[in-house]
């Protein structure tokens, strides 16, 4: 798909922008035209900003050090506000020092119910998107991701989607398409380039707990666990937290604590209940052994039996195991990612 020029008569935010397209954000108009008739640069991925400086420092300088070069310019600022003024009230304030936007453009979002068009913008440190309300220049429910908490993983294309990969974080994984290849390459290019500098600056190392995608609902009319019941009207479809199976009530009563994902406890399949207690059992008597040693270097010391505890177990506060996939892409069920 061609990016769309910088001598385009349509902005970024316009109604013919076509869905996947990343527009890359620098210098322009308030109709989306370079204010310089001279300029031939894009508004592609590949060019974060129209300069109108010399060539030579234009091809000596990398792409952070382009946006290093926007970090506190008068056009990032007011790309920002108008972000900020697309999402009004309902939006977070987006405007930071040393925030740069760097692109945006529509991407298919598979959602729970079916697939929807939403629109993304990049910044240097976070990825924004929303619901598209009028014309693809009103947008609501705004959610910020900080990039340094992504993962991203391609997928294999299906029947209904094309061009797809998997934006995983630690609250919250989903799988976007775009339009055609080309764009799915330029957006996990720069995506990756953010994080990578983010981790270098912080020291960081990359996330490697993850949220399960939601299969969407539509991906199966029986329960995935116990294969027995039917989805109907009557019959609800529920999502365990942990693996993200569409599963019936039956087969996912229980709730367990996941302080990185809630803090209430969530709903999760009886299987992924089963696997989250024995961690949990492995964690406790982990910490007993460890606890052991120290008791008996105390002199006189001795371990109390419990029956003066004025709590009951179930009033113990949950512990967070340390996560162990259940879910992968590998699984049979892996092209129905949500």
């Amino acid at each position: 798909m061609p990016m769309a020029s910088a001598h385009s008569s349509h902005h970024p935010h316009g109604s013919d922008m076509q869905e996947g397209c990343m527009v890359a954000c620098g210098p322009y108009s308030g109709k989306g035209e370079c204010k310089r008739s001279a300029c031939k640069a894009n508004f592609g991925v590949n060019n974060l900003f129209c300069s109108h400086e010399s060539e030579d420092l234009i091809e000596s300088l990398s792409e952070l050090e382009m946006v290093d070069h926007l970090a506190n310019t008068e056009i990032n600022s007011q790309r920002i506000a108008a972000v900020e003024n697309c999402f009004g009230a309902s939006g977070q304030p987006l405007a930071l020092p040393g925030r740069v936007l760097l692109g945006e453009g529509i991407l298919t979002k598979e959602c729970r119910k079916k697939p929807k068009p939403r629109i993304f913008f990049l910044f240097n440190d976070i990825l924004v998107y929303g619901s598209i309300v009028i014309n693809k220049r009103k947008y609501n429910s705004q959610h910020i991701i900080p990039l340094e908490d992504v993962t991203l993983e391609t997928l294999p294309d299906t029947l209904q989607m094309k061009n797809r990969w998997m934006i995983k974080t630690s609250k919250k994984s989903f799988v976007v398409s775009a339009a055609s290849l080309t764009e799915r390459k330029e957006w996990i290019s720069h995506l990756e380039e953010c994080i990578r500098h983010l981790l270098t600056k912080t020291g960081r190392q990359p996330s490697t707990e993850h949220a399960a995608p939601w299969i969407p609902d539509k991906a199966t009319d029986i329960c995935m666990r116990c294969t027995q019941t039917k989805f109907s009207t009557l019959t609800r479809r529920h999502h365990c937290r942990k693996c993200g199976f569409v599963v019936c009530a039956d087969c996912s009563r229980q709730r367990f604590l996941m302080p990185r994902l809630s803090p209430k406890p969530l709903r999760v399949c009886n299987l992924c209940y089963r696997q989250l207690l024995a961690e949990k059992k492995k964690e406790a008597e982990a910490d007993l052994r460890q606890t052991e040693p120290i008791c008996s270097a105390i002199q006189g010391y001795e371990p109390s039996s419990g029956d003066d505890s004025d709590k009951s177990d179930d009033d113990k506060a949950d512990q967070w195991p340390p996560d162990t996939e259940f879910y992968t892409s590998q699984v049979s069920w892996s092209s129905f990612h949500s």
